[in-house]
């Protein structure tokens, strides 16, 4: 294992040495990876159990039951076999995921004034324990994104609290993954997830101990990211990277379920409100150092993936 296992123990209690630790090794972490593990994460393991025994009983229900929640144009919901495509790939992910975000009601501003990405889960009724346990964890991670984001702002030599007024309604997406055994039939550019780096600012990962995640290293060699007991992966995306002025890495990294076992994920994309700006200047950018980017909302850019990722939005605009 390549990839260093970072305490976020005390970014969680805003202890000052603890967290000036934390935040070095991240800036260590993202300037040659772009990944890391996280222990001391905080989010309870009977809550990480929860999610994952729920979102594997809805997976394997019939297709017909699944596909009342099949995904709306907020991005909420069941999305079946084949309906993701990676940017770049040749086939669709091997892989089907229901994805849920933040629970907003019909009366608050940004449901009413349209805002993309926002409104509602779309909830299975046959199913009440999926949203129990899987609102349950996106609130318990939730925490965790909070404090991961001051380490990296810390970690950045900015104001700790910079991302505090960015993430206070954040676009946050937490999606169960569900990757069927692959069969030996499929071709070599057939992927659970095909190489791709993802859309936002951070992604913290739980997996199951099947394993399958690689990671692309400097040297364009793929390694291994096994499940580590007690931790998660947390990665850096391209919003993050953007922002850094690609100081950060957003790596590529790919999914391959090489086991013959039945492989479930827990990937939450924890990202910014939609109209934070995202402005390399103001994360630190040496005043000799011309910014590479413009400013441009998160939401703008997320969106911007998602519709080019996903085949079905196509149909719901």
């Amino acid at each position: 294992m390549e990839l260093p296992v970072v305490d976020s123990t005390g970014l969680l209690q805003r202890d000052a040495e603890a967290s000036t630790r934390a935040a070095a090794a991240i800036r260590d972490a993202y300037i040659e990876y772009g990944f890391l593990y996280v222990s001391g994460h905080g989010v309870p393991q009977p809550t990480i159990d929860a999610a994952g025994a729920s979102a594997m009983r809805f997976f394997r229900l019939p297709e017909v039951e699944k596909r009342q929640v099949s995904a709306n144009i907020a991005n909420r919901g069941w999305h079946a076999l084949g309906d993701a495509l990676m940017y770049g790939a040749e086939k669709p992910d091997y892989k089907e995921f229901y994805q849920v975000g933040l629970e907003l009601p019909s009366d608050d501003p940004d449901v009413l004034a349209g805002q993309p990405l926002r409104g509602a889960n779309n909830w299975p009724r046959f199913m009440p324990e999926l949203q129990r346990d899987m609102y349950a964890y996106f609130e318990a991670v939730a925490v965790c994104g909070q404090a991961l984001s001051h380490g990296v702002a810390l970690s950045l030599d900015i104001d700790p609290d910079f991302f505090v007024d960015k993430i206070f309604k954040p676009l946050q997406r937490s999606q169960a993954v569900y990757y069927p055994p692959q069969p030996a039939s499929l071709s070599d550019d057939q992927f659970g997830v095909a190489a791709h780096t993802d859309f936002g600012n951070i992604t913290i990962l739980w997996h199951d101990d099947n394993g399958g995640l690689e990671v692309q290293n400097l040297a364009g060699e793929w390694i291994a990211a096994p499940p580590v007991p007690d931790t998660m992966v947390v990665n850096a995306g391209d919003l993050l990277g953007r922002w850094s002025n690609d100081r950060y890495r957003s790596t590529k990294h790919r999914v391959v379920n090489r086991s013959g076992r039945e492989r479930i994920s827990i990937a939450t994309f924890y990202d910014p409100t939609f109209t934070a700006k995202v402005d390399p200047r103001d994360l630190g950018l040496p005043s000799e150092q011309e910014s590479k980017y413009l400013p441009i909302s998160a939401g703008e850019h997320i969106l911007g993936r998602i519709d080019a990722s996903f085949g079905y939005r196509k149909s719901l605009r």
